[in-house]
């Protein structure tokens, strides 16, 4: 594929864009600023307090943050304000690193697209104008989507079907593709998109709030692989990624993995097989009412089988995971938030 110049093309009338602001000297690469969006949330959090010891690092969340370290600058920010702007005029920045991404299955389709779409096209608008080295994106797996036929293992070139069911997934999967867009536009910025699997641990998400139901649900007749992987394995992954002169899309796996119902065993709790059919309808009523924070559709991450090949990233960021099988999956219940 050609890759096109980065030049900003000249706009209708013949009038041209106003010219990039010039960058300050910038520290050697791998030492200047790193700015951090979706501070706040708990891999912010773990980002900046390892990024911090090596190098300044800016946060950016709507949320307070009280317990930062002290020399880490927080900006309350909405980024799709344009306050943000003014936060790439004041220094040069090396690094973006962006995981302010809503996952709120009970926010307005319009609320969601306003802040995962819209602020990150402000962003991705910011990085090119300010000549950004460095764009480190956190996507999902989940963009691939449980499917009855998928393969075994999925590589990075697989079609991203996860939004045939779950509409939240399809602003996952725009902001995915706007950042890979931006991949062969803007050459001259390295981008990375790392694809990880379910994310568990002391974070608040649907695989380990499911996790830490006290009786876990099971679809009779299906007993799907899983993949999972640590907290602070994800956050040693977006390390690897922020090392000038890495780019690329990257799965990013946990250890070996495993049928539900051998995740089940290790946490020691019981199951309750239930039919398709009937947990379906039954998630349906509970969350018309308010009463569940699953959606009926994530009943197919525990039906079929959506596992990545993470080969790439084994082979070309040098990473892999720290932690046991056991120990990721007995984190949801053992560490806190």
């Amino acid at each position: 594929m050609t890759l096109r110049s980065s030049r900003p093309a000249p706009q209708p009338g013949g009038s041209s864009p106003p010219p990039a602001i010039p960058r300050a000297p910038a520290l050697p690469r791998g030492q200047g600023t790193v700015l951090v969006t979706g501070a706040c949330g708990r891999l912010g959090k773990r980002v900046i307090r390892i990024q911090h010891r090596e190098r300044r690092v800016i946060g950016v969340d709507r949320r307070p943050f009280p317990d930062k370290p002290k020399d880490v600058v927080h900006e309350q920010v909405d980024i799709r304000r344009k306050k943000l702007k003014d936060l790439f005029r004041a220094e040069p920045i090396e690094a973006v690193v962006h995981l302010g991404v809503m996952h709120n299955p009970r926010a307005s389709q319009a609320e969601h697209h306003s802040w995962n779409v819209a602020g990150f096209q402000k962003l991705l608008e910011y990085v090119a104008h300010f000549q950004v080295p460095k764009l480190v994106v956190l996507s999902s797996a989940n963009v691939y989507g449980p499917q009855p036929d998928n393969a075994q293992f999925l590589n990075e070139d697989a079609p991203l079907l996860g939004g045939a069911r779950f509409g939240e997934i399809r602003d996952l999967i725009e902001v995915d593709m706007l950042a890979q867009g931006f991949f062969w536009k803007h050459p001259e910025t390295e981008t990375v998109i790392l694809r990880p699997v379910h994310i568990v641990g002391a974070v608040r998400n649907a695989a380990s709030n499911f996790l830490r139901l006290p009786t876990i649900p099971t679809l009779m007749g299906f007993d799907p692989m899983v993949q999972v992987i640590h907290d602070t394995d994800v956050v040693r992954a977006i390390g690897r990624a922020l090392v000038p002169g890495v780019r690329g899309i990257y799965n990013v796996a946990g250890p070996e993995p495993l049928p539900l119902s051998h995740i089940v065993k290790i946490l020691d709790k019981p199951s309750l097989p239930i039919p398709y059919t009937f947990g379906k309808a039954v998630l349906k009523r509970l969350w018309s009412f308010r009463l569940t924070t699953f959606p009926a559709p994530e009943l197919d991450h525990i039906r079929y089988v959506c596992m990545v090949d993470d080969t790439r990233a084994r082979e070309e960021l040098g990473y892999a995971p720290a932690s046991s099988i056991e120990d990721t999956i007995k984190s949801v219940v053992s560490e806190s938030w």
